[in-house]
């Protein structure tokens, strides 16, 4: 049985039925419309859009879930995508919500999908913002930026105890340093992403989330990063609800040669491809409210 403990709005937990902690936070409209946001790699359940009150404006209650191994979320060995969407159910019984929509940004957008293949009945929309598609299709990481595809390269080809390692290696000081690692990514960005960067609020939320997902090391980030970069556990053309995609044109570190991809192999896409925009149109405030009018709608 699911238990629900209750400490604040952005430190909640659910004991799922295999005994690990699922953790997640609450934004915008308590009574709003139910979304449910798949953040991405890495991440945890603190990532938001700065400021609230357009998600209270418009009727959206956001929640948040750390997926295994982030932020207060329970490690998970041996997990696979189609795994998650019934950690997903768990949450949305313990919290009452009979159907809600999910989005998911870069490598959240796997398991938005892991959800519209397992459970479309619960869902009412599925989006997809600028997500990575699975590494074995031609040309995918194609003008993305070295760091990335060298992550995912290793990531999907190396054994899990030395991916591991490296990931440790890397990452070891990001809780610790979360906002030095924020600048770096940062500095890596084409301007169109820089720009978004600069709006108020939100490279302070982006170290916030970066040092909760690191918080029980790194473990989590190697793992979700594995599980994304190797074989997808379920076929797009399996998919029978309607998908929406936006993608940047300008993007580095999920290629608009993957969102052509989501939006040729699932049966029912609609694909809006932004020019002059990045990696992190899901922070840019016109995309914002556009995005979010359509999982409300």
């Amino acid at each position: 049985m699911t238990t629900l403990n209750v400490t604040s709005e952005t430190d909640r937990r659910i004991r799922l039925r295999d005994g690990r902690w699922l953790a997640y936070a609450e934004y915008g409209d308590p009574a709003g419309k139910p979304l449910v946001y798949a953040h991405g790699t890495p991440g945890s359940r603190l990532c938001r859009y700065p400021d609230e009150s357009i998600a209270l404006s418009l009727g959206a209650r956001i929640i948040v879930p750390d997926r295994p191994g982030y932020g207060l979320s329970d490690f998970q060995p041996r997990r696979k995508l189609l795994d998650w969407p019934d950690d997903l159910v768990q949450l949305a019984d313990a919290l009452e919500i009979d159907r809600f929509a999910i989005y998911g940004f870069s490598g959240g957008g796997a398991y938005a999908l892991a959800c519209a293949r397992r459970i479309p009945h619960r869902l009412t929309v599925v989006a997809l913002i600028n997500c990575h598609c699975p590494l074995g299709i031609p040309r995918s990481t194609s003008g993305m930026i070295w760091v990335n595809r060298l992550g995912f390269i290793l990531a999907a080809r190396v054994p899990w105890p030395i991916w591991s390692l490296i990931t440790w290696l890397y990452f070891r000081n990001a809780h610790r340093d979360a906002g030095r690692f924020t600048e770096r990514m940062a500095g890596r960005l084409p301007k169109c992403d820089r720009e978004v960067f600069a709006q108020p609020g939100l490279r302070e939320m982006l170290t916030e989330n970066c040092r909760e997902a690191f918080r029980a090391g790194t473990r989590g980030y190697a793992k979700d990063q594995a599980v994304i970069a190797r074989s997808w556990d379920f076929r797009f053309e399996d998919i029978n609800m309607k998908v929406h995609v936006w993608h940047g044109e300008e993007n580095t570190r999920a290629p608009l040669r993957m969102g052509e991809y989501f939006a040729s192999a699932i049966p029912d896409c609609e694909a809006r491809f932004v020019s002059g925009e990045g990696h992190y149109i899901i922070w840019n405030l016109r995309r914002w409210k556009e995005i979010l009018a359509l999982l409300v709608s």
